[in-house]
């Protein structure tokens, strides 16, 4: 999905569950590790987590849109768009936006497979492991790459 995609989506988004036009900028931005998406309050724009779109399924990328729109149409009509008041809570609930961001780190963990050349063993690791150092464990044999999940 690209920019001008999801500019698309937030403003459909927008005008189906607030009824309400969304006339600012929502892009995708990298550099967010922790949170699915942000609204920045100097210039109304909204920017989602790029591995968002890429590992979560379009309906959790649909609540995580809904939760920052919440956040923008509060601010706008002169609420507080704080998680904890009382008229966010009954917004977010209200359109269905979800409450926290989804845990991106258990769904984009990458795997190394490892196989020993002598006996088959196969070892699954999460960090790259030195195949000139370490051997297999049952047989003392050499270890080779297979694949990176």
């Amino acid at each position: 999905m690209q920019d001008d995609e999801l500019q698309k989506l937030v403003e459909r988004i927008s005008l189906e569950s607030f009824g309400k036009p969304f006339k600012h900028r929502a892009y995708f931005n990298g550099r967010l590790k922790t949170t699915g998406g942000r609204y920045h309050l100097k210039d109304h724009n909204i920017d989602i987590n790029r591995k968002t779109a890429d590992v979560i399924s379009k309906d959790e990328l649909i609540g995580i849109i809904k939760h920052e729109l919440v956040h923008y149409h509060l601010h706008l009509a002169g609420y507080s768009a704080n998680h904890r008041s009382k008229e966010f809570k009954q917004l977010l609930k209200a359109v269905g936006g979800s409450r926290y961001a989804p845990n991106l780190k258990a769904k984009s963990t990458i795997y190394y497979l490892y196989q020993c050349t002598n006996c088959g063993q196969i070892y699954r690791r999460k960090r790259r492991v030195n195949i000139s150092r370490f051997v297999c464990s049952k047989c003392r044999g050499k270890l080779k790459l297979v694949k990176k999940e």
